[in-house]
Formats: structure tokens, C-alpha cells, sequence
């Protein structure tokens, strides 16, 4: 008998990525890379694809890939890559709440790294 994922919300989710897309602003504000002057966040998308979303998923790539909006307009798409660390992951698995996982602010980790040459983000929640 095939075992079915439970249907629940996963904790990759809407308040999850609003969280993420305010610090994302407010790491490029604060930013000194002349590149970023002026970029900002318009938001990161909940919506990967559903099998990235599953515990089993998560686990064993240790990561979700989606999208954000980012640039001086807002408006550019990135591939934005979002790396879980160990306390993501516990918290994944059990189905908690993410926002604990974003690094504070004014943390001195380099949790974001930007490319924008070939519009990619990578994120890294401890």
C-alpha cells in the first residue's frame, strides 16, 4: 500500500516568504555593493513546485528553489534558491514555523548572495 504525504500547510508558506522578502530589503538597503544601490524585494513566491514542498524533499536536498522578484523596479524575476540549515530542517520536519530560521537583522552572516548577471539569489536559514 503506498504510504500518501499528509495534506497539511507546509511551513514554507505565504507569512513564511513575506518575512523573507522585508529582510531581503532590508539587507539590500543597508547594502555596499554599488550594484545593489537601490534594489529592493517585491516578493518571493510560496509556490514551488509541490513536490519540493515535501518533508522527504526538503530532508534530502536540503533546499527549496522558487522565485523573488528583485531590482530597482521591483520587478526583475531571479531563481532564488533557499538552503536550509540544521534549524530549518528540524523545524521543517515538524511541520513549525520558519521565520525563526531568517538571521536576524544586521546579522554579520553573508546569508544572501545575489547574481546579477544571471539572476539568482541564494538564501541560507540556519
Amino acid at each position: 500500500m503506498k504510504k500518501l504525504e499528509q495534506k497539511t500547510e507546509s511551513p514554507f508558506n505565504e507569512k513564511f516568504c513575506t518575512k523573507l522578502e522585508y529582510r531581503i530589503c532590508h539587507e539590500l538597503e543597508k547594502s555596499t555593493d554599488p550594484e545593489l544601490k537601490g534594489f529592493w524585494c517585491d516578493g518571493v513566491s510560496w509556490f514551488p513546485t509541490e513536490k519540493q514542498l515535501t518533508k522527504k524533499h526538503v530532508n534530502a536536498k536540503r533546499k527549496i528553489e522558487t522565485k523573488a522578484w528583485i531590482g530597482k523596479t521591483g520587478q526583475t524575476e531571479f531563481k532564488a534558491t533557499i538552503y536550509f540549515g540544521q534549524k530549518a530542517l528540524g523545524k521543517y520536519a515538524k511541520g513549525m514555523d520558519l521565520t525563526e530560521t531568517i538571521p536576524e537583522l544586521e546579522s554579520d552572516s553573508k546569508w544572501i548572495e545575489i547574481d546579477i548577471e544571471n539572476k539568482t539569489i541564494e538564501i541560507k536559514l540556519t
